[in-house]
């Protein structure tokens, strides 16, 4: 069945006796995976920014370790879609269950093992070949964890309910965001030298930064413990039941369901350029010293300084930029939340338009927003991170609607990390190198951020609506 045929299905199938998963169970179990996932992301994009340049990264000029630090960060994108590819095939294969745990322990041994590993001043270069190879394997498990979080949220939904029960899934990445960047900011904070506060101390560079990612085990083993007592959803057991289940599931998305993966990719596109640029890019940009402070750091340590290599920032402390994203996250999960209910009433397709057009739109304010003093600057972040909630929000039911039960799982899984490569991949290096072009101004960044937001309202105005189809056919 194509994309277009399942979005003129009939209305859902009469409802069963009892359902297999209570809601509470389907709930933690989709929200847990994901804010673990995302915690995890988010303890590496912070590290990026703070610790890896200096300890895995160390050539000698700022911008080219920081950009090589955003190149591990990125690469995990690249590895995403095999992710997909072989989570997907075991989640339409044998099943949801199996494969979300399977996913979570990839990940969780991962972020583990990046707290463990040596620098670049114990074994050299090697440091930062085992951080690519653990990243890849971050990358590799995400592949399979969103989908498969959201299948579970979706395929257990009440009637009429499909795209409230998908914003827990991505309800995730905020909680996971404030759960890491909070960790780092009190670590941060206690070991910083007293003389200057808010600035890494050489306890924090030396072991402090391992912490967040040692304590991702204690997350892994909540969520096992949650995601082990899940059951299979009706809508997986009738499709096996009825024979119908694929040997080769991706083989089959790409021949019959071609144009609902390209179109799910490109749907996606802005919420990820928005998601890295509000994250990653604004916290390098906030917290990286004006011009003047970089000259004035340079001649206190006798360093020669080249001011015409220097990309300057908004020059605040660590600290108090990581609490005015918090503040911004607080209204990413408000309205991540907001969206599933505007999503049922109004269709998942004319909700995502609007806010894409938004979305455009907000990438004009980056230049008058990002520099025009702190109250300016908490505007933005609550501005970008309310459009971010409305966009990736209804995501959690639009993308699996998009393809049927035999194929949900890989057809879902590849669109969203596909669009990870376009998306999350480059936006932070793209974000990066267009900074410097424009000496230091985010105006190149902005008219980027517009530019994937035409490209979405391309692919959302191709795309059927979703919102009636039958998602056990």
């Amino acid at each position: 069945m194509s994309t277009s045929s399942a979005a003129s299905a009939a209305p859902a199938s009469p409802p069963t006796a009892a359902p297999r998963n209570s809601r509470s169970r389907v709930i933690l179990a989709s929200l847990v995976g994901t804010t673990i996932e995302f915690y995890d992301f988010y303890v590496y994009a912070t590290a990026a920014v703070l610790v890896f340049p200096h300890l895995f990264f160390p050539t000698g000029n700022e911008t080219t370790a920081l950009l090589a630090s955003f190149a591990t960060f990125g690469a995990a994108m690249l590895a995403r879609p095999v992710g997909a590819i072989f989570f997907g095939h075991l989640g339409d294969r044998v099943g949801r269950k199996t494969t979300l745990v399977a996913s979570l322990l990839t990940m969780g041994i991962a972020t583990f093992l990046i707290g463990l590993l040596p620098t670049h001043a114990q074994i050299g270069p090697w440091a930062a070949v085992l951080l690519l190879v653990l990243r890849l394997a971050q990358g590799f498990a995400i592949g399979g964890e969103w989908s498969g979080a959201a299948l579970v949220a979706t395929e257990n939904a009440p009637k009429g309910k499909r795209a409230w029960y998908g914003t827990f899934p991505q309800l995730g990445a905020p909680i996971g965001f404030i759960i890491a960047n909070m960790l780092f900011f009190v670590i941060n904070n206690a070991l910083s030298d007293p003389e200057h506060p808010g600035i890494a101390s050489e306890a924090f560079l030396s072991w402090g930064w391992r912490i967040p990612f040692l304590f991702s085990a204690v997350m892994v083993i909540v969520g096992l413990w949650v995601r082990l007592k899940l059951v299979e959803s009706t809508a997986f057991e009738r499709t096996k039941e009825a024979g119908k289940v694929t040997r080769m599931p991706i083989a089959v998305a790409f021949r019959y369901h071609w144009k609902g993966l390209i179109l799910g990719t490109f749907a996606m596109l802005a919420t990820y350029v928005l998601f890295y640029l509000m994250t990653s890019y604004t916290l390098t940009f906030g917290t990286r010293p004006g011009l003047a402070v970089a000259e004035q750091a340079a001649a206190a340590t006798g360093v020669d300084f080249d001011a015409s290599a220097y990309v300057p920032g908004l020059g605040y402390a660590y600290n108090d930029f990581i609490l005015m994203l918090v503040f911004g996250v607080i209204f990413f999960g408000v309205f991540t939340l907001v969206s599933g209910p505007l999503a049922d009433r109004f269709g998942r397709r004319r909700t995502l338009i609007w806010v894409t057009i938004a979305i455009a739109a907000f990438g004009f304010t980056f230049v008058p927003l990002l520099g025009g003093g702190t109250a300016l600057v908490m505007f933005f972040l609550a501005l970008g991170f309310t459009l971010m909630g409305l966009t990736f929000g209804p995501m959690g039911a639009f993308l699996p609607e998009m393809f049927p039960t035999n194929v949900r799982y890989t057809g879902s899984a590849v669109a969203y990390n596909v669009s990870s490569i376009l998306g999350a991949a480059l936006a932070p290096i793209i974000a990066v190198w267009l900074w410097g072009l424009a000496d230091g101004s985010p105006v190149y960044v902005g008219l980027y951020l517009t530019g994937a937001a035409v490209l979405t309202l391309i692919a959302l105005v191709l795309t059927p609506e979703t919102k009636d189809v039958d998602i056990e056919a």
